[in-house]
């Protein structure tokens, strides 16, 4: 099973990416994040003329929106809404004997201060849920993923300056804390970091405000896909598609791929 993860930055606008990928790299699922459109403007068609007869999607106007497509049939679907809001951001399906799990954590803002910032407080009191949640929800003996945006660079070598980033909103203490106790929860393995050494640079996301972002290569790694442990031995390859990052009108995030032998 190929799956791919990809924060597309609005997939009314970069369709023309979406079918690219999928004609290039032929996932069996992609999900995706930040799609920017209410149900009912979704490209259906051209996704299902693509191969994805499977479409999970929950969207809204503007901003947010999550979405599953499969050429695997689904077996279950759910949509679950988080801190009380009902804002397009985490969404599951059961499909080849996985649990799939699509998330979209919030950005938190520009200041990583709960008390004077609603967003940076919704950003953590969301990923501690989700800590939380997956505890209950599930053991370590399931064989679950989780994957997309999760706003947040846990590692030293997942930021172009561990030094100056660690006062920016997605690397500060508060977040990469509450990220470790979510990934903790169902001892999940961050799939990047067994197939790429901490002391390698690892980024899926450079700012549009680097306009020679390859040059600068002022990154960080937001995109994830994590497996719990009896998936482990299914992993196979991974990769961070840089090359999108200049793709016509590009997404600031790049699509991250793994496969599994299940």
């Amino acid at each position: 099973m190929r799956i791919a993860t990809w924060n597309i930055n609005s997939v009314r606008l970069r369709l023309p990416l979406l079918q690219r990928l999928m004609q290039e790299r032929t996932p069996d699922v992609i999900a995706l994040q930040e799609t920017k459109t209410p149900d009912e403007f979704f490209p259906f068609d051209a996704v299902r003329a693509a191969g994805y007869p499977h479409i999970h999607i929950h969207g809204m106007k503007g901003y947010n929106g999550v979405a599953i497509l499969s050429k695997i049939p689904f077996e279950a679907q759910d949509i679950h809404h988080r801190c009380g809001r009902e804002d397009c951001r985490h969404m599951a399906v059961r499909l080849g004997g996985v649990e799939l799990h699509n998330l979209y954590i919030p950005a938190g803002g520009d200041e990583p201060d709960p008390d004077i910032n609603d967003k940076f407080a919704h950003k953590l009191a969301f990923v501690e849920e989700m800590a939380q949640w997956f505890k209950t929800h599930a053991t370590p003996d399931r064989k679950l993923i989780a994957v997309g945006d999760f706003n947040i660079a846990p590692y030293e070598h997942d930021v172009w300056s561990h030094k100056q980033l660690l006062k920016v909103v997605s690397h500060t203490p508060p977040e990469t804390t509450r990220l470790a106790a979510m990934r903790e929860s169902l001892n999940w393995i961050d799939t990047a970091r067994y197939f790429v050494p901490m002391a390698e640079k690892c980024y899926t996301w450079w700012s549009y405000r680097n306009k020679d972002w390859e040059k600068s290569n002022r990154g960080r790694r937001l995109d994830h896909i994590w497996v719990t442990p009896p998936l482990k031995s299914a992993l196979a390859r991974h990769e961070i598609l840089t090359e999108a990052r200049n793709w016509p009108q590009p997404s600031d995030h790049v699509p991250v791929i793994l496969d599994l032998n299940l």
